[in-house]
């Protein structure tokens, strides 16, 4: 019966060191979901403000044809599906201030050069 007890201390004790080690480190930093309809050559919303240090998830949906979500400067990229394809995700981590920009990076019609938006990172 008491080993029965040091088993259960023992396997209580790496429960809790496995919990503490798997901690996602700057877990200080606040995690914001942000959903973007992307349909005729406009995002919506087209502008999005955060705080200096949020990690951003987008998830992307289009209302019509397929489009890209692409934050300028980055490697930050993912091809949307068409309407009723599902979503696309992108995760952007808001470490610096200031404004950055993201566009249609697939080719979608004629008014494609104009689906830009812009993400705000204040501190």
């Amino acid at each position: 019966m008491a080993r029965t007890g040091r088993i259960r201390r023992r396997s209580f004790a790496c429960a809790a060191l496995l919990v503490a080690l798997a901690a996602p480190q700057g877990s200080s930093q606040d995690r914001r979901v942000v959903r973007v309809l992307a349909e005729r050559f406009t995002f919506t919303p087209s502008q999005i403000k955060v705080k200096r240090g949020t990690v951003v998830e987008f998830r992307v949906r289009s209302d019509d044809t397929s489009h890209g979500f692409h934050i300028v400067g980055s490697n930050a990229s993912v091809i949307v599906p068409k309407r009723g394809r599902g979503d696309a995700t992108l995760i952007f981590e808001a470490d610096a201030a200031g404004q950055y920009t993201f566009e249609c990076s697939k080719m979608c019609g004629a008014g494609h050069s104009f689906m830009r938006g812009s993400i705000i990172v204040e501190e």
